[in-house]
């Protein structure tokens, strides 16, 4: 990831190589990335969704499964949802300001969302810690820690992202009408926070 970024940022700032077909090219990679990350958790949902839904004499015919407690979602869960709510807000009142040209909305903008990211990250990881079961507890617990943990983890690539973003910004590297690799990182961020948004209801929610 290091390499990449310092490759595009030399190609974009320094190099000129960032025309505007180059542009499109890079826009229809990161949007086929996103579509492979959405069909990704759209098979950690199936997964989920066929044990939910049916669950097998094996699993107690019962969801969740009988010994399994399952974690409040108006505890930590709906904490976690208000921050990244937030920061998919802040984000965008970075990007907005950003583009009207004014450069201390930008940076504070990223400022929070990076902040929230890193609280969300740190909360998620309490909320590991308090868990009564472990990914070993059969197929509900395999089912939450993959979906939850894979979200997490892009959770950690999206603040690297736009941490990135910050640093260009910081380094006067990014204009009004030149900010590819942010505009790719935010909207990176926004299928995070959609794909929470879908996490929390189904998992969390109707899941328990």
């Amino acid at each position: 990831m290091c390499l990449w970024f310092r490759d595009v940022t030399n190609e974009g700032t320094y190099l000129g190589n960032h025309t505007l077909a180059v542009q499109r090219g890079l826009n229809m990679g990161v949007a086929l990335f996103i579509i492979s990350e959405a069909l990704f958790f759209l098979a950690i949902f199936w997964s989920f969704f066929h044990s939910a839904l049916s669950p097998t004499v094996e699993l107690g015919a019962k969801w969740p499964p009988l010994g399994i407690e399952s974690i409040n979602p108006f505890e930590l869960p709906l904490l976690n949802t208000v921050i990244l709510l937030s920061s998919g807000v802040t984000v965008t009142y970075s990007h907005h300001s950003l583009i009207q040209g004014y450069r201390s909305g930008a940076l504070y903008g990223l400022v929070y969302t990076i902040l929230l990211a890193v609280i969300f990250t740190v909360f998620q990881f309490i909320e590991y810690t308090v868990s009564s079961f472990t990914i070993s507890d059969g197929t509900f617990a395999s089912c939450f820690y993959f979906g939850t943990g894979f979200h997490g983890l892009h959770v950690m690539i999206g603040t690297a992202f736009l941490a990135v973003g910050l640093w260009r910004l910081l380094a006067y590297h990014l204009t009004e009408n030149h900010h590819l690799g942010l505009e790719s990182a935010i909207l990176y961020w926004h299928f995070v926070d959609v794909v929470w948004l879908f996490l929390y209801v189904s998992v969390y929610y109707w899941g328990s």
